[in-house]
């Protein structure tokens, strides 16, 4: 998913350099509710103690 997020934020600033506003706005938007998934997922593994930092 994080790939996911990277290919829409690259894809996000070309079409806004070239111009296409609504396409940039588009693939930001989706990038941000990727990130706030991964975020809120890492959250829920860190409180139900899946992932242990040492």
């Amino acid at each position: 998913m994080i790939e996911w997020i990277i290919i829409l934020l690259i894809v996000a600033a070309i079409a806004s350099l070239l111009g296409f506003r609504g396409i940039a706005g588009v693939s930001a938007g989706i990038a941000k509710i990727l990130i706030f998934i991964v975020l809120a997922g890492l959250l829920l593994l860190l409180l139900f103690g899946v992932i242990i930092i040492a």
